[in-house]
Formats: C-alpha cells, sequence, structure tokens
C-alpha cells in the first residue's frame, strides 16, 4: 500500500481525504496554519486538521512551503506519494520534488479551463453548460501540469456556488479512489493540457459581489448565483449596503439600478431586461422574501439602486 502525504484545507478538501482514509495509508497531513476568525477571534482549526485528528493522524502546519524545516520533515516521511485538495499553497519545486511518483491535484474544473483559484464560481458566472473535476500532476505552473483523468457534470438551471462545491467535492473524490491506483500502477499515461484552450479563474475578493446594474440581466443573475454563499452579491440602497441574494431574469425594460413594479412584483433595471429579486437583506436587518422586503420598505419601488 503506497504511503501518502495529503495536503488540504477548506471543506471541499475532506470528501478526498476520508476517501484516502478509508482506502490507502495517509501517513501525514499538511493544512494551512489556524486562523482567527468570528467576532472574538478565536483560533479555529482547519477542516482536514480536524478530520486528520480525529482519524490519529500526523498534521503539519507550516507558515510557508518554503520553510526549509517543513521541507526536511516531509522528505524524511518517505512518502511514495502526494494528494493536493485546497491546500492554499503554491508548492515549490522543492517540495513537488519529493515524492517519488510526484503530485496529484483534485481541481474542480475541466482544465485546462478554469485554471486558478476560483473555478467553480468561473463556470457559473460565465453560463458554461457543464463542470466537473480533473485529477492533474502539479508542476511549477498555475495548474498547468499533465493530466491524469477528468469526469464531468451538468450544472443546474440554478446552480450555486455552494450547490456546485459540495457535487465537485464528492465527484473529485470519487474520481480520485480510481485514479490512484490505476496511476501508481503504470495503467494511467499522463497527457499535456491544450494550452489553446486554457482560460483563467482569479481569486475572488469580497468587493467583486458589487452588482453593476449595467450588465444584463442573465449575467447577474449568473453572479448572484456564483457567489452564493460567498462573497455575497450587494448593491446599495439610499448610502445602506443591500444584499441580492436570490432572483430571476424577466421580460420588460428599465433604466439600469431603477426600481419598478411588474405584475404585483417589483423588478430591476439591467443592461439588457428585468433583474426579479426574491430574497434581500439590508445591511443591519433579517433576510427578507420580495413580497416582504417591499411590505416594509414601501419607498423601494421607484428608486434607483447604486448610491
Amino acid at each position: 500500500m503506497a504511503k501518502i502525504v495529503f495536503m488540504g484545507t477548506p471543506d471541499f478538501a475532506l470528501p478526498s481525504l476520508h476517501a484516502l482514509i478509508r482506502d490507502h495509508h495517509v501517513a501525514a497531513v499538511v493544512t494551512q496554519p489556524d486562523r482567527r476568525a468570528g467576532r472574538r477571534r478565536e483560533l479555529r482549526e482547519s477542516p482536514v486538521k480536524r478530520l486528520a485528528r480525529a482519524a490519529d493522524i500526523a498534521v503539519l502546519q507550516p507558515q510557508s512551503m518554503r520553510d526549509r524545516a517543513a521541507i526536511d520533515e516531509l522528505r524524511s516521511i518517505d512518502a511514495e506519494v502526494f494528494v493536493v485538495a485546497a491546500y492554499g499553497q503554491i508548492l515549490p519545486q522543492s517540495v513537488l520534488d519529493l515524492p517519488k511518483r510526484g503530485v496529484l491535484n483534485v481541481h474542480a474544473s475541466l482544465l485546462p479551463r478554469w485554471r486558478g483559484a476560483a473555478p467553480i464560481q468561473a463556470a457559473i458566472k460565465a453560463g458554461d453548460s457543464e463542470s466537473g473535476v480533473t485529477i492533474m500532476l502539479l508542476d511549477a505552473g498555475l495548474d498547468t501540469g499533465p493530466l491524469l483523468s477528468k469526469r464531468a457534470l451538468s450544472l443546474a438551471a440554478d446552480e450555486t456556488g455552494k450547490s456546485l462545491h459540495d457535487k465537485l467535492a464528492a465527484l473529485g473524490a470519487e474520481l480520485l479512489v480510481d485514479t490512484l491506483p490505476r496511476y501508481l500502477g503504470g495503467e494511467i499515461e499522463p497527457q499535456a493540457q491544450d494550452e489553446s484552450a486554457a482560460t483563467y479563474a482569479p481569486q475572488i475578493k469580497k468587493e467583486d459581489g458589487l452588482i453593476d446594474w449595467n450588465c444584463s440581466a442573465a449575467t447577474i443573475e449568473r453572479l448572484v448565483r456564483a457567489f452564493r454563499p460567498w462573497p455575497g452579491t450587494f448593491t446599495k440602497w439610499r448610502g445602506r449596503q443591500l444584499k441580492i441574494m436570490a432572483g430571476f431574469v424577466g421580460q420588460g425594460a428599465a433604466d439600469a439600478g431603477r426600481v419598478v413594479e411588474r405584475d404585483g412584483a417589483f423588478a430591476i433595471g439591467a443592461g439588457d431586461g428585468l433583474y426579479f429579486p426574491t430574497e434581500l437583506q439590508l445591511e443591519g436587518k433579517r433576510k427578507l422574501s420580495a413580497a416582504a422586503f417591499i411590505n416594509g420598505y414601501g419607498d423601494f419601488v421607484g428608486s434607483t439602486l447604486g448610491c
């Protein structure tokens, strides 16, 4: 049985680690250092660390993968292969060279489409009809290494960042445990990526959730779904932040950002068409349905959002 070092941090990595613990020998887990979070700024362990501790697996948490002591500790494990799933640090060549059979990565897209930090959100924003997972060998580039396997799934019309995240996390674990033994057994020949088909999904910042009402209603609808639950999508109404949490595209037209009444409901003008919110949350208030919101804020219709 191959000796494996697993490297991962958030919830996305949990199904893959579960599967490896069940079917393989995980000698150690590498995860990000504990971070302060919440209103009380308390130190919190990563989901992967909690699972590793529960399984009585040694945990390493280097501040940097360029740290010499961390590299030496990994070398001493003498693992045949490393497996990475959303670890959160770029691995230097000195780490990539440690395992005998290389470093496998579980990536949440059909590479070479959507290399980078946010492939799940990028697929929904772009209106892709499918997404999937890729098992690849890491090299020094950003998701540029050779491919071992892929598995696709169709995106639902109401797909959100959360729902696709959960589907791909589970699919990635299934593909990983199918691919790993076949790769180690010499049954899979790594295939170079088609560079001409590569696209990039940069890291998301909170400010990326600001809605531009000059975009088409369809673009806004996809953005809302892609950024649910994080970082969320928002606009401004009379100087206060207004979160738009769900909605749909409808027929008609109005000035960009203008709130209008349509068929007993309200809609917001976009660059092309109307966007009908169904869930909203005003800064400092609880989430409301569109009907409850309009009952509570009768002056909303006729106002212009974004200021």
